[in-house]
């Protein structure tokens, strides 16, 4: 029984893998971010919780860990033929996990220290922060403050009215605490593998959100999308040393999100209601299954220790 329920939080990923997408199209940016990255953790959590039940039904059939256990009754589970692969399985899955979660905070740890560094070695106006590069790049710095970080490569590439768009558009990115949501979205990631879809799709709905931002802040949503295809040509082909959280208006799928800016306003509530609806119902059912699975694991070890009656 047990077994059967840990099974959905590793399938119900892949399924709302599909769903991202129509989730970013159907609801607001704002709405459709903080709706993603809430499933993406709740989908992680499950998994790493049916994961972690396997991994332990495993162990306990052994002797050793048995004894160490205090089962005086074997615990009822499928047969080690089974058992024993499927928690093999779990715990090469969960040590590559922490090994590239581990290596990816690392790096991103050294990249934001040297972020930082750069930004305090440059000039600044408030919290812009303008450093000497013939490379084009802007992005948003979280910390304390927060900057806005732009190279005199960018500045040069744009006009004086697009300047003030991706300014707009990168302190939305700080308003809204994105690198939150993109920190949330990549430790989830490296929970499950189909969360890698789900991961991309917070941070472009995280840029949409800013580019929504910054179009109302300067009135023009055509001079909006041109500032932003502008930045992103330029900054095509140079090196970046930012943050993997650190937002930019250079990244994502940017003809897409011009097209979302020069497209005029959609009204589909009711295929936007039916969309969220089946992702809290993928999530919630994942959230449960693992929740009772690891429950009524709890209870078997209880039955095998003595402690309870079935």
């Amino acid at each position: 029984m047990t077994a059967l329920l840990l099974i959905p939080p590793l399938l119900l990923p892949f399924a709302v893998r599909p769903l991202a997408g129509r989730v970013l199209d159907r609801l607001n940016p704002v709405v459709a971010l903080w709706t993603l990255t809430l499933a993406a953790l709740v989908l992680a959590g499950a998994s790493v919780s049916a994961l972690g039940a396997l991994v332990l039904t495993g162990l306990l059939k052994l002797p050793l860990f048995a004894a160490l256990g205090e089962l005086v009754h074997p615990l009822p589970t499928p047969p080690t033929t089974l058992v024993l692969p499927a928690a093999a399985a779990a715990t090469g899955v969960l040590t590559v996990s922490a090994w590239t979660l581990l290596s990816s905070a690392l790096r991103q740890v050294r990249t934001f220290r040297t972020a930082w560094r750069q930004a305090d070695r440059s000039s600044t106006a408030g919290d812009l922060c303008v450093i000497d590069s013939p490379h084009p790049d802007a992005y948003a710095l979280p910390g304390r403050p927060h900057r806005i970080v732009v190279t005199t490569g960018m500045l040069r590439s744009l006009a004086p009215a697009e300047r003030q768009v991706l300014f707009a558009h990168e302190r939305a990115h700080n308003a809204g605490g994105h690198y939150r949501f993109l920190l949330a979205a990549e430790l989830a990631a490296h929970c499950h593998p189909s969360l890698r879809r789900v991961r991309d799709t917070v941070q472009l709905a995280a840029e949409r959100a800013a580019d929504e931002a910054a179009a109302t802040a300067v009135g023009d949503r055509h001079l909006t999308a041109r500032a932003i295809a502008r930045a992103a040509l330029a900054a095509h082909a140079s090196p970046s040393t930012r943050p993997d959280f650190a937002s930019a208006a250079t990244t994502g799928p940017v003809p897409q999100r011009v097209a979302a800016l020069l497209a005029p306003p959609a009204c589909r509530p009711r295929t936007a209601s039916w969309i969220a609806l089946l992702l809290a119902a993928c999530t919630a059912a994942s959230a449960c299954a693992a929740a009772t699975g690891v429950i009524t694991f709890h209870h078997e070890v209880e039955i095998a220790q003595g402690e309870a009656r079935r």
